[in-house]
């Protein structure tokens, strides 16, 4: 089917209680394997790519390559800017054909991040593509922005005036996750989520959860969370096949057979995370 935006499927995981799995692809295979799994277990999907991404490709491969892998499946599937980092990236994507827009001002000032996310609220609504912006400050590192802030929670409170005040149409949240490889088991702040979820009305997102228990985040859907980030376990999954490949037979030069190892751990993994999600079968 062709391409459809996160709009209406975060709406109905918030009304359902489930969430939408959001899973970063990084060549075909990888783009391969997400529209695999989803399609086993007849769940809509989320492929994003970040910044670093589409600079070591040209965002119309991935835009195409993810087209093309929609196109052929029976169940929804959207292309998903990833922490887009400035106006004129996300206005490439939009003019490209991506469906979902991130733009992360959350290394700015809180008024600098109203101001931004509303400039591509404002550009991108006209053409019906949603916008996610994020408030406080996942840990950790996302291409190159540095985590790891003195107070990087989201409040509460500013929360409802940052939604107000932009028209976003999601919202990620900082509540103790982190992008990158964990050192110990995170600890999350499940009542600021809570507080979150009272005062804000729109779908929320979960960034940096590669490594979070599967049961911490079945706790963070059942308390609001409608879009489930993963990044860091797919590079790992891909790379991990790949790995036992080359490592049984060192004599393999062929991409494809070590690829398709790579291809078939992710699948693997992703289908794992949908049915952490809960959106088994909500493929409309």
């Amino acid at each position: 089917m062709p391409l459809v935006t996160t709009k209406q499927l975060l709406l109905d995981a918030q009304k359902g209680g489930y969430a939408i799995g959001a899973f970063n692809v990084e060549n075909m295979e990888m783009v391969q394997a997400v529209v695999a799994a989803a399609e086993e277990l007849k769940s809509p999907v989320i492929m994003q790519t970040t910044p670093s991404t589409v600079k070591y490709a040209d965002m119309s491969y991935f835009y195409a390559t993810v087209k093309n892998a929609a196109e052929k499946a029976s169940v929804p599937v959207v292309i998903h800017l990833d922490h887009g980092n400035s106006f004129e990236l996300a206005m490439q994507a939009l003019r490209v054909g991506y469906t979902s827009i991130m733009i992360d001002g959350s290394h700015r000032t809180f008024e600098e991040n109203i101001a931004l996310t509303k400039s591509v609220v404002k550009a991108c609504h006209p053409s019906g593509i949603p916008v996610e912006a994020e408030l406080g400050k996942v840990g950790g590192k996302e291409d190159d922005l540095e985590g790891g802030y003195e107070n990087p929670y989201t409040d509460p409170k500013e929360a409802k005036i940052f939604v107000e005040k932009t028209s976003v149409d999601s919202l990620a949240v900082a509540i103790g996750t982190a992008h990158g490889v964990y050192k110990g088991i995170p600890k999350l702040d499940m009542e600021r989520l809570s507080e979150i979820r009272e005062v804000v009305s729109i779908p929320l997102v979960l960034h940096g959860t590669s490594g979070v228990p599967d049961d911490v985040v079945m706790g963070c859907i059942q308390r609001g969370i409608c879009k489930v980030n993963y990044a860091t376990d797919l590079r790992i999954s891909f790379s991990n096949g790949v790995k036992s490949v080359l490592k049984e037979h060192p004599e393999t030069i062929d991409p494809k057979k070590y690829n398709a190892q790579g291809r078939e751990k992710v699948k693997q993994y992703v289908m794992s995370k949908i049915k952490v999600c809960g959106s088994v079968g909500k493929a409309k």
